[in-house]
This record gives structure tokens, sequence and C-alpha cells, in this order.
């Protein structure tokens, strides 16, 4: 949602620019640009007067406001705003069919009017037109805010009368559109579609005809309505015929959800945050590149194929459309939109993972592009398998932690082991030396029974040498059996 506030933002100052500066000069007075005047017409609404300033007007635009608190920036960007409903209000001003005012609401001191008026989301545009309320998704700019209120002036359903009618809506594609066959005006089924159209308007194309040959070029028998997907060739038979009001709407918001769809000024905020578990597949494509146009195509024949599978969503974006968030996305997303790309894109965090188109100039085929859009939907593709290799890394640095401690201690042990080893081994030779030396003590004893003292001096002092050898040798075993320990910590 970040990238789209940018967007919004960035388009509020190039028209403040535009307004400070002036309209640019190109040398016909037919295309002037308009220019903002100063006059106030933009008003501020309270609980005293927004029942009076609504009832002037045929169609009432609200901004319905963040509250603007002390912060220089928070004042300055809401100024921005506000000149662009400014300009939006002094070009509707000029309009003679419809009476539309604008006015604005601030979310802390106006609370209470909001809630009267049913507003429950703050910094969003409301309409409202006789008995409908209708939420505006789109840029905060000027010229697609009065776009759009000039669709929602327009009447609910559109009648096709004749052959040059009915190729200007073969021509729609881009949005969801539904033609039905009726009677007459009169009738009591076009009455009831009718009153569905009103719902959706003007989000929802919907069509009709009452003339039998266009019916027939249609393919369409008395009361059937047919449902269009965007750029779909073939419609859906709307099921159940003759239809309720009821039974229509619950069908479209049953399908509402195209299988290609594209965004656009008028509805990027609708599209983005209506995702698939928090999850968009996004395909970026210049219509007007040869390049972008053959992978568009690409792209809606894979939409065509799979208009069944309620799981396959892709939302088109032209970069034309938003030269002004081209370096973010590309900067974001770390792709390249010169180029056709494909990819899955988290909602929330917007981590992604894109199609690798390589870096040659073919194109993908269908069954490459069917392949990978099928391990997306089967979460063989994710975005958050970064996340999981990290968790598998610091899992695995865990595990060859606890080896090397287990090798420690079995080090440890054999250590321990070998020191016991070489206690054992001293004591077993001490005893086995002083059995020797009582040996031989005893044997000299038998031997040398009549021998003088100075014989047994001699024999103490040859006891006290073999004594003193003993202990050497033992001094040697043990400096020996130290060396081996510290080759075996080695």
């Amino acid at each position: 949602l970040f990238c789209l506030w940018l967007h919004r933002r960035w388009n509020l100052v190039f028209l403040g620019l535009l307004l400070t500066f002036g309209q640019l000069s190109w040398g016909q007075k037919g295309m002037d640009i308009p220019e903002y005047d100063g006059k106030d017409r933009v008003h501020d609404l309270n609980a005293k007067n927004y029942k009076s300033v609504m009832k002037k007007y045929d169609v009432m635009v609200v901004y319905y406001h963040e509250h603007v608190g002390s912060s220089k920036v928070s004042q300055k960007q809401f100024q921005i705003e506000e000149l662009a409903l400014e300009l939006a209000a002094q070009v509707l001003e000029d309009f003679d069919d419809e009476d539309i005012g604008i006015g604005l609401l601030d979310e802390k001191t106006d609370k209470a009017v909001a809630k009267k008026l049913g507003l429950d989301e703050a910094d969003s545009i409301y309409i409202f037109i006789e008995d409908e309320v209708i939420e505006y998704d789109g840029e905060l700019a000027a010229d697609t805010l009065v776009e759009f209120l000039f669709d929602v002036i327009e009447d609910p359903v559109e009648i096709i009368d004749n052959v040059r009618e009915l190729k200007g809506f073969h021509n729609i594609e881009e949005d969801i559109k539904l033609v039905g066959f009726f009677k007459s005006q009169k009738s009591e089924h076009y009455h009831e579609y009718e009153d569905a159209a009103e719902e959706f308007h003007p989000h929802i194309k919907f069509f009709a005809t009452f003339s039998p040959k266009v019916a027939k070029s249609l393919d369409l028998k008395l009361n059937e309505v047919d449902f269009y997907e965007p750029f779909m060739d073939e419609p859906v038979v709307i099921p159940g015929k003759p239809y309720s009001e009821k039974e229509l709407v619950e069908f479209i918001e049953d399908n509402d959800r195209p299988t290609l769809r594209k965004m656009q000024p008028h509805n990027m905020y609708e599209i983005w945050e209506d995702a698939l578990d928090g999850e968009h597949i996004i395909a970026f494509a210049e219509e007007g590149d040869p390049d972008g146009f053959e992978f568009l195509e690409i792209v809606k024949e894979v939409a065509e194929d799979n208009t069944d599978n309620p799981n396959l969503s892709i939302v088109w974006i032209d970069p034309d459309d938003f030269p002004l968030l081209v370096p973010y996305w590309e900067k974001t997303f770390d792709i390249d939109l010169s180029s056709p790309q494909i990819g899955v894109v988290e909602v929330d965090d917007a981590e992604s993972i894109w199609f690798d188109m390589d870096d040659g100039d073919d194109m993908p085929t269908v069954d490459e592009l069917e392949d990978w859009l099928e391990d997306v939907l089967e979460n063989k593709i994710d975005p958050d398998d970064d996340e999981l290799d990290d968790d598998d890394d610091d899992d695995d640095d865990d595990d060859d932690d606890d080896d090397d401690d287990d090798d420690d201690d079995d080090d440890d042990d054999d250590d321990d082991d070998d020191d016991d080893d070489d206690d054992d081994d001293d004591d077993d030779d001490d005893e086995d030396e002083d059995d020797d030396d009582d040996d031989d003590d005893d044997d000299d004893d038998d031997d040398d029974d009549d021998d003088d003292d100075d014989d047994d001096d001699d024999d103490d002092d040859d006891d006290d040498d073999d004594d003193d050898d003993d202990d050497d040798d033992d001094d040697d075993d043990d400096d020996d059996d130290d060396d081996d320990d510290d080759d075996d910590d080695d």
C-alpha cells in the first residue's frame, strides 16, 4: 500500500507545482489546461452546515480526511490535497448536466457527522448521489476524480440500439460488463436488472438491448443476461432466468474477482486491497511496447484457458499509467520494468518472487507460464520461502553446534578413560616392582645370614640405589604418560 500511497502523494506534488507556476502555453486557445483561479469552492463541512450544503447539489463529494495536526509536513500535504479538490470543483462548476459539490470532513472534529453519514474509513472519498453512497478508491488527483464523477452521473445501464453501438460494447475489454436482452424498458425483468446495476455502478458496466437483431448478434435469449470477465471474448450465461435483483447481485458478488484485471488510477486502492491470501500475482507490461504487447497477449491466453480456476487472479499494471511509481517498483522488487515482468508480491511487506524471463528476447510460452503459475498456486513458489530458508539455516547451525558439543564431550570422556588407564598401569607397575624388591630382599636375607654388618650396609646402599632407579623409572613413566595425555588432548 505504501507504493500506491507514494504515487498519490507525488501526483499531488506535481499538481501543486503546476498550480504554483501556472499553465503551460500550448499556442492553441482550445488546449488551455485549467488553472486554479484562487476562488474557494470546497466546503468545510461540520455539524451545523452539512445538511444545508449537501441539499444544494445533485451529487456531493466528501473527502473524509485525517485530522491535520501541528506538523508542517502534514499541513503542507493537506494543502496540496485541498488544491486538487479545488481544481476539480472549479472544473465541475461549468458542468451543466449536474450540480456537483465537494466538501471536507475532519476525522477528529467531525466524527459525529461522519457517523450519521455512514463514513467509516478516514482518508477516503465518498460520493453521495440520490440514495446511493459510492466510495472512490482511486488516486486523489483532479483529472482522475473528475473522470470518475463523469461515469457516476451517467445512467447505470447503457442501451445498445444498433450495430455501431454493439461494436463499441465489444471494444470494452478492461472492465467487467454485463448485457441483457429485454422486451422493453417497461419490462419488470428489466427493472430488476436496472436495480442490480445501481448496486455496482460505476465500477461494473451494465448494458441492455431491446433489439432482436442486436440480441441475435450477441446470441441472447429474451430476459437472459451474459456476464463478461475482462479480456474474455466468451461470456458466461447467468443461470436461472428470469432473474430477481437479489439473484443478479449474488452472482456478480461471487464472480467479481476476474482472472485477469487491470489496475488503473481510478481503482488502484480497490484492486490492491483485494488480494488472495495476502498476495497478488502482478504482471507488468507496456501495451504500447512490442514486447509488452506480445507478453500481454500470452497472459491473456493463460487467463482465458484458466478462467474457471477461482484461485487464479492476475493483476496487470501498465507502467505508463504510473510513471512516478516506476523507480520505486524497480528498487523495491529488484526488477527492470523496461521489459515485461510477472511475479508474486506480498501485499503487506512487498516481499516478491519473479518469473525468470532469461536474458534473451524470447517471451515465455503459454505452457511455461501456466506451469509457473501452477507452482505459485500450490505454494511451491512463495515470497515467504526466503524466510523459511533463513530458519532452516539457523536450525542447521544449531545442529552443528550440538554436534560439536557432543564431539567435545566424547573427547573429554576419552581423555578421562585414557588417564584412568594410565593410572591403573602405573599402579600395576609399582606393585610389580615392589613385589620384585621384596622377593630380592628375601633371597638376600636367606643367602647372607652369615654376612657381616658391612655387607648389610652395602646391601642397604644397593637397595637405596635400586629405589632411586625405580623412582626415576616411575618419573619417566609419568612424564611419558603426561606426554601421551597431551597428545590425546591435541
